[in-house]
């Protein structure tokens, strides 16, 4: 998106209160056309709520929501041209596949041939070619939720809207889901505005990734940026990166307890916070580097974390490939790659 574009989607300085605590506290955030954006965080970080407040299901108490450029102010939900996808699907059962599909499409006045037309596209297009007849309750979890993705795009959004969109259906099926979600709106150039708790849902699905805490905007970046650089402890340890401690920068070398540490050209000189990832712990001869003992191993396919105790500081984590893996109890020496540490902002 260029400078001199128009966002689909513009929040400016949104805040919505209850009681005393801000749900969102004067949160800016804007979504191109056609972009696909993630906003993750933990219970309580105020993602729902600005999903909430966008589709205008929620009273913004400050700030605005537009919309192609358009405050969205007194705008009820169904003018406002979004689709609208929640984690429990919310299908109507006393009606089959196919009347589900068109719903939004006969609320539009839409002739009924047209529509027929429409949800067979749609059906096909997720998946579930043919099954207009069927009955809700004879689908599975991911057949519903592929029911509610047609019907939500039924309708053309503007902006399709996704609230956990996979958060009830097993791993195996959401990893499959979530790759084919990602095909199917860069297909179509849908925008979309999704939230989630899943770092994996969201980093596979997004095209930028916003991290929420307290209301707030943490970091925003594509998946790569935010997971490579975290910009906080607080971004750092809700990714689930552990090797965080207190450090001294001078030049390019950290002062830290697990002793000097290297740092990458330029970073912040002086106190931090500074995370090593499990990526940048390197194992060496017991001589070569800091000494640990290897106390756990937990097995992540081809990949092996090793829980490592270190003879000065805190435990480290170490990532490996499985055939590389030393036993739990064996000593080992550990040295650290520069370009897997991060100079954490305090």
């Amino acid at each position: 998106m260029t400078q001199s574009s128009t966002p689909l989607l513009r929040l400016d300085g949104v805040t919505v209160r209850f009681g005393e605590r801000a749900a969102l506290d004067a949160v800016d955030l804007e979504v191109a056309a056609h972009e696909t954006v993630c906003v993750l965080g933990p219970s309580g970080s105020g993602k729902s709520t600005l999903l909430r407040a966008v589709a205008g299901l929620q009273a913004v108490d400050a700030g605005r929501v537009l919309l192609d450029g358009r405050d969205q102010a007194g705008v009820p939900t169904h003018r406002r041209g979004l689709g609208l996808m929640f984690q429990d699907h919310q299908l109507f059962p006393q009606r089959d596949v196919g009347g589900n599909v068109a719903f939004g499409l006969r609320m539009r006045g839409i002739r009924r041939d047209e529509a027929d037309r429409t949800v067979a596209g749609l059906l096909d297009m997720v998946g579930l070619p043919g099954a207009q007849r069927r009955a809700i309750a004879a689908l599975s979890g991911g057949e519903q939720q592929r029911v509610a993705l047609a019907r939500a795009l039924a309708p053309e959004p503007k902006l399709l809207m996704l609230d956990e969109p996979l958060g009830q259906l097993d791993r195996g099926l959401r990893e499959r889901l979530v790759v084919e979600l990602r095909q199917l709106f860069g297909r179509l150039g849908t925008t979309v505005l999704a939230v989630t708790h899943d770092q994996g849902e969201a980093f596979a699905l997004a095209d930028r990734v916003v991290v929420m805490r307290d209301g707030l905007i943490a970091q925003t970046g594509t998946p790569l940026e935010v997971w490579q650089r975290p910009a906080s402890e607080f971004v750092a340890r809700f990714l689930g990166f552990d090797n965080v401690v207190e450090a001294t920068v001078h030049g390019e070398a950290a002062d830290t307890p697990w002793g000097k540490v290297p740092v990458q050209p330029g970073a912040p000189q002086g106190p931090c916070r500074l995370l090593v990832r499990p990526a940048g712990v390197r194992l060496t001869g017991v001589r070569d580097g800091l000494p640990c003992t290897v106390t756990a191993r937990t097995f992540r396919g081809d990949l092996v974390t090793l829980l490592l105790r270190p003879a000065d500081g805190p435990p480290l984590e170490a990532a490996c490939s499985l055939r590389d893996a030393p036993e739990a109890g064996t000593e080992v020496g550990v040295a650290f790659t520069a370009q897997d540490v991060v100079v954490l902002s305090v």
